[in-house]
Order: structure tokens, then sequence, then C-alpha cells
């Protein structure tokens, strides 16, 4: 075992450029600079444990062989301190379920209990900032499409996470 693999992994979907840049300057916009330091993001797995690796890798090559799966960005969540897009997906949900089913035996809590996709843009704010950005963006909301463009490995330190493996649906 490596250096590298000590650490947990952490498993998100990667979105196409244009939804990454626009999602990614609401959190810079939004999220308390001090603790900002990652990039719009949407977990499926919260801590694989390193042992996992390799066969990680090969499912998420494999489910990425396949054509990207639709999404919307169907509504906003408020988190009480802070707001997130609720994105609705059922070929992601496929793909993260079958990833559950192989790794059932390794999940910590977080990751066994249901998976409620988001993308979390603001957090760690008083509740009045979290309810006024909540109403704002409520206001002029409707889904819209999401580009899912790739599934993705990181290694977590506590800090930025660090890549392991990412890969292009579409076997690119």
């Amino acid at each position: 075992m490596t250096g590298e693999a000590a650490a947990p992994i952490i498993v998100s979907a990667l979105f196409g450029e244009d939804d990454h840049r626009r999602l990614d300057a609401q959190r810079r916009a939004h999220f308390p600079v001090e603790r900002n330091f990652l990039s719009a993001h949407l977990t499926l797995f919260h801590h694989l444990p390193p042992s996992v690796e390799g066969e990680l890798r090969a499912r998420l090559r494999s489910a990425c062989g396949a054509p990207p799966p639709s999404a919307t960005i169907s509504g906003l969540h408020f988190l009480g301190r802070g707001v997130a897009w609720r994105v609705s997906s059922p070929g992601l949900e496929a793909i993260r379920a079958e990833l559950a089913t192989a790794f059932a035996g390794v999940l910590v809590p977080q990751d066994r209990a249901g998976w409620r996709p988001h993308v979390t843009i603001q957090n760690k704010v008083p509740p009045e900032r979290a309810r006024a950005l909540h109403a704002e963006l409520e206001a002029g909301f409707s889904p819209r499409p999401l580009a899912i463009a790739g599934l993705a490995a990181w290694w977590y330190r506590g800090g930025p996470w660090e890549p392991v493996a990412a890969y292009r649906f579409g076997g690119g």
C-alpha cells in the first residue's frame, strides 16, 4: 500500500464545462471564502476505504463506457445554514446503486443512508443569510438540464481533494 492509498476515497460526478463553470461561480459567490477549498461537486460516496481503489477504478471505467446519464437541476434544498441545488438523474442513481451494492460491505453509515444528489453552493453561514439566498434563487428558478460528463475518485486528507482517477462517459 502506498502512502497515497492510506487516505479514504471520495467518488463524485463530473459536470460538463459550462455547468461546472456556472456552479463553481455560484459556490465562490456564496460559500464562506475561508471554507471554500473545493470546486462545485456532486458527491456519490463520501468515504470508501483505500483497499477498494483497484476495483473502484475498474467499476468507474466500466460505468463510463456508456453514454452520459441525463440529469436535471430540479430544485433547491435548504440546508439550514446553506443552500444546495437538487439534482434528479435516474441514470446516475442507477450507477450509484450498482456501486453501493458492489461496495456494500465497506460503506460508512453516511454512504449507506439514502442518497439525495445535490450540489452545495452555500454552507456554514448564519441561517438568515441562507434563507435569503434560498428565497432569491427560488424566485427565479426553473428546472434546467445538467451535463454529467464523467465520474471521478479522490483522496481525502482533510483539505482539497487529490485526484485518484477520472473517467468521461462514452469511454473518453
